[in-house]
C-alpha cells in the first residue's frame, strides 16, 4: 500500500522551508527514524527522519524546492503502520510573535504539492474549521492583526458567502490592529533593455525580507545618533583579547556593548519590552537575551545572547564565538534564534560607519554600532584649559519604536549605554 509523508508541523509557526538535500532515491529501502531530506527554514536547517519502515516509490520534491506544511515529500510503497508523524520538539514558548500556520487548500502548480500563491495567514485550530466547513482561506476578509484570518472570518464566510462584509469596529483607529503590508505590483519585463539574470530568494533572505517589510510597515521609526569616546575600552579590549581567545571566546566591541546595553536596559526597561496594540498592553520582559546580527553566507542571522546580565565577558565572549561560527555553517538551533529581546548590529565589523538598523520584531529596539575612527576632539582640563585630542570615536544609532518611547526617553537610554562604554570599570567588575 503507498503512503505519502507530507512535510510535518515544524512547530513554532514555521509553515515552509526551502529543501536543501535529499538523502533517498526511488527504490530505497529506508527504515523508520532513517533520514529523509534536510530543510531549511528561516530558523535552521532541519533533518527529516522518515516515519516509516518501507521502499522509497516517488520523490516529489528535488533540492531548491519550497514547500508548504502538507506538502507530499516522498511516496512510500508497502510502508509498514508508525506512529503519527511530528515535527522537531517545539521549544518553549517566547517573547517574538510566531509567523502563522498556513492552509492547505491553495492551488498546486506543475510540482505535485507545491503551491503558487503565498501564504494565508491563519492558526491551525482555523486551518482545521476552515477544512471542516469546506472555506477556502484565500477567498475569506481577514479582520485579525497583520491580515490574520480568525476563526470568526472562517464562520462568516461560511454562512453568509464569499462576499459577506466584514463587522463595522467601534474601535479607535490608533488602537485597532494594523493592516497587512501592500503586495508589491507586479514588476516590468527588464529583459527589453538588456541581459538579466534571476536568483532564487532563498530561506534566510526571504525571510528577512519578510520580517524587514513587516517590521518597517508596523513601527513608527525613529533613530537617535550619537558617539561613544571607546579608547578607553578599545585599550582594555585589546590586553584581555589574547586571553579570552586561548579559552575560546571573541572579545568583541558587540560582546562589550550587549552587556552595557543590557545594563541601561534595567534602567530603562521600556526598550526591553513589546508592544500588543491588539491587547492595549505593554508587555515587559524581565530577563535580558540580546540578539546578535551575524553576517553570513545565507543572509543575515540573528542568534541570541541568552540572560547577558548574569554572565561574565569570559562567558558571553565564548558563546558568542560559538554562535557566530554555527550561524555562518548554517547549524544555529531554533532555540538559538529565539527569545531576543534587544538587538545589535555591529557594521563596523565590516567597515560601516552611520546607518539606521531596521527594529527586530516585535521588539521595540535596535542598536547599531559602525566603525570606531580616531578624531581630533577638544577636551578641557581641571584648569579650564582646551586641548584638541586624538580619540577613537565609535558612532551609534538607537533606532526605537516611537509608539512605545518618546525620544528624551531614547536618549536618555543611549547617554547611559554611552557612559558605561566611555567608562568600562563601571560594567567590567566581572572579568
Amino acid at each position: 500500500m503507498a503512503r505519502e509523508f507530507k512535510l510535518p508541523d515544524l512547530g513554532e509557526g514555521i509553515h515552509e522551508g526551502e529543501i536543501v538535500e535529499i538523502f533517498v532515491r526511488p527504490g530505497d529501502a529506508v527504515k523508520e527514524g532513517d533520514p529523509l531530506l534536510e530543510v531549511e527554514t528561516d530558523k535552521a536547517v532541519t533533518a527529516i527522519p522518515s516515519p516509516f519502515t518501507g521502499q522509497v516509490g516517488d520523490v516529489r520534491v528535488q533540492p531548491g524546492d519550497v514547500v508548504t506544511v502538507g506538502d507530499v515529500l516522498v511516496v512510500f510503497d508497502g510502508a509498514a503502520e508508525a506512529a503519527p508523524v511530528s515535527g522537531p520538539t517545539a521549544a518553549e514558548p517566547h517573547d517574538e510573535a510566531a509567523t502563522p500556520a498556513t492552509a492547505t487548500t491553495e492551488a498546486p502548480n506543475d510540482k505535485p504539492g507545491l503551491r503558487t500563491r503565498p501564504p494565508v495567514p491563519a492558526a491551525p485550530s482555523t486551518r482545521r474549521l476552515a477544512r471542516e466547513r469546506g472555506v477556502d482561506l484565500n477567498a475569506v476578509t481577514p479582520t485579525g492583526p497583520e491580515g490574520l484570518v480568525t476563526a470568526e472570518d472562517v464562520q462568516r464566510h461560511a454562512e453568509q458567502g464569499p462576499h459577506a462584509p466584514a463587522p463595522e469596529s467601534d474601535a479607535d483607529p490608533t488602537t485597532a490592529p494594523a493592516l497587512a503590508p501592500v503586495a508589491s505590483p507586479d514588476l516590468p519585463d527588464f529583459s527589453r533593455w538588456g541581459p538579466v539574470t534571476a536568483e532564487p530568494l532563498r530561506s534566510v533572505r526571504r525571510a528577512t525580507a519578510r520580517r524587514m517589510a513587516l517590521a518597517w510597515s508596523q513601527i513608527p521609526h525613529v533613530a537617535n545618533q550619537d558617539e561613544a569616546d571607546v579608547t578607553r575600552l578599545e585599550a582594555w579590549r585589546q590586553r584581555h583579547a589574547a586571553t579570552i581567545a586561548a579559552q575560546g571566546g571573541r572579545l568583541t566591541m558587540t560582546v562589550l556593548a550587549a552587556k552595557a546595553a543590557v545594563a541601561a536596559l534595567k534602567r530603562f526597561p521600556r526598550f526591553n519590552a513589546s508592544l500588543d496594540m491588539a491587547g492595549a498592553q505593554i508587555i515587559y520582559k524581565h530577563y535580558h537575551h540580546v540578539g546578535v546580527a551575524v553576517d553570513s553566507k545565507r543572509g543575515l542571522i540573528v542568534p541570541t545572547l541568552k540572560n547577558v546580565d548574569h554572565r561574565s565577558i569570559r562567558e558571553l565572549a565564548r558563546d558568542f564565538s560559538a554562535l557566530v561560527k554555527r550561524a555562518r555553517e548554517g547549524q544555529t538551533t531554533r532555540e538559538e534564534l529565539q527569545g531576543g529581546t534587544f538587538t545589535i548590529t555591529n557594521a563596523g565589523a565590516v567597515g560601516g560607519g552611520h546607518f539606521a538598523p531596521i527594529i527586530n520584531y516585535p521588539q521595540v529596539a535596535i542598536l547599531g554600532l559602525g566603525r570606531a575612527r580616531l578624531k581630533p576632539v577638544i577636551r578641557s582640563d581641571a584648569a579650564g584649559e582646551t586641548q584638541v585630542v586624538p580619540r577613537l570615536m565609535m558612532p551609534l544609532v538607537l533606532s526605537f519604536d516611537h509608539r512605545i518611547a518618546d525620544g528624551a526617553d531614547a536618549i536618555r537610554f543611549m547617554q547611559a549605554i554611552i557612559a558605561m562604554l566611555e567608562d568600562p570599570e563601571q560594567f567590567l567588575l566581572d572579568i
